[in-house]
């Protein structure tokens, strides 16, 4: 088996277990875990709801900055924020080292199990993960190396990767 030399880069939409999968699969695959997130949070001392408050264009620039940092070292398994997908510079900066994941998880399962409390963009309720989907949907399956429709457990969406990323990389 070929030894992963890129990081591996997990998008989808909010709810899809992009964190879930992304911390397992860093395990399975001995690499460092970044949730994007989670990182601008940190650096901030800001939660991504309060950083939203300044506006979506301003936290979307901080989030190009975050995965500009973030990407420079790899490999590791990088859990994105849903709307990455929204600036094409986003993902020109995950391809220089990156394979980029789709995790494609029905949309009827997310709005059942959602909790929009600290996802800001979906605080117009459920009809509004509805729009997002149909807004981005495109955009994940076109930006992807790899989808993955997560209607399984977590062991079996990690284990269904691995085997991607090893038929991707050869």
């Amino acid at each position: 088996m070929k030894k992963i030399s890129k990081n591996i880069v997990l998008i989808g939409m909010p709810g899809c277990g992009k964190t879930a999968i992304g911390e397992k699969l860093a395990k399975a695959l001995d690499l460092e875990f970044c949730d994007v997130d989670t990182y601008i949070e940190e650096k901030c001392k800001m939660t991504i709801p309060e950083i939203f408050k300044k506006g979506e264009d301003y936290f979307r620039e901080i989030e190009t900055c975050a995965l500009e940092e973030i990407s420079k070292t790899y490999p590791k398994v990088i859990s994105t924020g849903g709307g990455i997908v929204k600036k094409q510079r986003n993902i020109e900066i995950l391809k220089q080292n990156g394979i980029i994941i789709y995790i494609n998880r029905p949309v009827e399962e997310i709005v059942k199990d959602i909790n929009i409390e600290n996802r800001p963009l979906l605080s117009g309720g459920r009809e509004k993960v509805y729009r997002l989907y149909e807004e981005r949907r495109e955009l994940y399956e076109m930006y992807s190396d790899i989808e993955i429709v997560n209607d399984m457990s977590q062991e079996d969406a990690v284990s269904k990767i691995i085997n991607c990323l090893y038929v991707h990389l050869d």
